[in-house]
């Protein structure tokens, strides 16, 4: 994932710019959770719609997906359809990528152009998947908003810089209203009854954000928040996918209120990037064998959509504080988007899951001159697009292996 910050940040003198704001004051916020009721913290009167990520089982996310089950049979015999055994089902993980989620955009389109893209059973998303997610759950007749917002989008859509000295003065170096606009134009009361309806017939969307007070990655259940009929649904599911995609010290974090032990807190989330570049569900949650306990049989598929380049790209580095812990930064979260793809290979090996993956190709050669931009991002949707639509080379192997 790319970071606007750094492409936003001029370098004024450091010792002129902490002068020139002598009594300036910071952002203020609520007081943050107490470590010990950390995960007792619950949206107010939206119980059991996230779960924390742990190294240990998590019987919340595990009773989730038993329940997707028993709806998705009690559908199927409302239609008639067969449930012993039941079809074959497909996940969908979509990675960060800022706007190299141009590709997956175009990917998902131009599958529904080949004819072969399946209904997932669950769709994942992080950062810009999270973006991309509900559109693709929703599945093709969303796929002329994917192109509008990843096609022909600017970078006045998403961002308004703010003056160089925010880097001191706020809590981020841009402001993201104009993306969270651009949300609210596309997400609306009618998608959320839409995905309402595919949460009874037993579909999962899942989006990851961090808790940065707790440093603990959070997975949202935003097909429960839908069909919650929660008067603030809408706008909590606004503000996850804002958060998911608020890039730490580019975009400013989402400040989530919460209670605890009967207390008003409020947490602060960030994009689920600083935690994981992609995921589909916790390694505690071992799907081999809860389907042996349950007699269970069912085929699986994952297909997951890096929005990135797996190889590297070369580029002269300035001699400048901002440019080089930019450049090092992005390696980082390139390393560790290839980390998370070999631990999702991993996970599906040992739980029986078909692996297939997709990313951007390394002779994709478009000149990339700044962020959001749309004659970077609509190459890069078409590319994917064509890719798609004469049937995707799926990887059934992490690159290396």
């Amino acid at each position: 994932m790319r970071h606007p910050v750094f492409s936003l940040v001029a370098l004024p003198s450091f010792w002129l710019l902490l002068a020139s704001l002598q009594g300036c004051s910071l952002p203020t916020r609520q007081t943050a959770v107490p470590q010990a009721l950390t995960q007792q913290a619950e949206i107010r009167g939206l119980p059991g719609i996230r779960y924390v990520v742990r190294s240990e089982a998590m019987p919340e996310l595990m009773a989730e997906g038993m329940d997707s089950v028993r709806k998705e049979k009690a559908y199927r015999l409302e239609q008639g359809l067969v449930v012993n055994p039941l079809p074959p089902a497909s996940f969908l993980a979509l990675s960060g990528g800022g706007d190299d989620g141009a590709f997956g955009a175009g990917l998902l389109s131009g599958w529904t152009k080949a004819g072969t893209r399946p209904e997932f059973k669950l769709v994942t998303g992080i950062s810009t998947g999270a973006l991309l997610a509900p559109f693709a759950f929703l599945g093709p007749s969303q796929d002329g908003a994917l192109e509008e917002v990843y096609a022909h989008s600017t970078p006045e859509d998403i961002l308004e810089p703010r003056a160089p000295w925010a880097a001191v003065t706020d809590d981020a170096m841009a402001d993201n209203s104009p993306l969270g606009r651009l949300l609210a134009k596309h997400i609306t009361t009618d998608i959320l009854k839409a995905i309402a309806k595919e949460y009874a017939k037993g579909r999962l969307l899942l989006m990851a954000t961090t808790n940065l007070d707790a440093r603990q990655a959070v997975i949202w259940n935003m097909t429960k928040i839908a069909a919650s009929g929660h008067p603030d649904a809408l706008k909590l599911f606004h503000q996850i996918m804002l958060a998911s995609a608020a890039i730490p010290g580019a975009f400013p974090p989402a400040m989530i209120d919460v209670i605890a032990d009967g207390k008003p807190y409020q947490e602060m989330h960030v994009d689920g990037g600083a935690m994981a570049q992609v995921f589909v569900y916790p390694p505690a949650l071992k799907l081999a064998d809860v389907d042996k306990e349950q007699g269970f049989v069912r085929q699986r598929k994952l297909y997951v959509i890096r929005n990135a380049r797996l190889d590297s790209d070369w580029a002269e580095v300035k001699r400048q504080t901002i440019t080089i812990a930019g450049r090092a930064i992005s390696s980082l979260i390139q390393t560790q988007g290839a980390g998370d793809l070999f631990r999702i290979y991993a996970i599906t090996q040992r739980d029986g899951v078909d692996y297939n993956l997709a990313y951007i190709p390394a002779d994709f050669k478009v000149i990339h001159a700044r962020d959001f931009d749309p004659l970077y991002m609509g190459p890069l949707f078409r590319r994917g697009y064509d890719m798609a639509a004469k049937g995707y080379p799926w990887q059934k192997k992490p690159p290396g292996l």
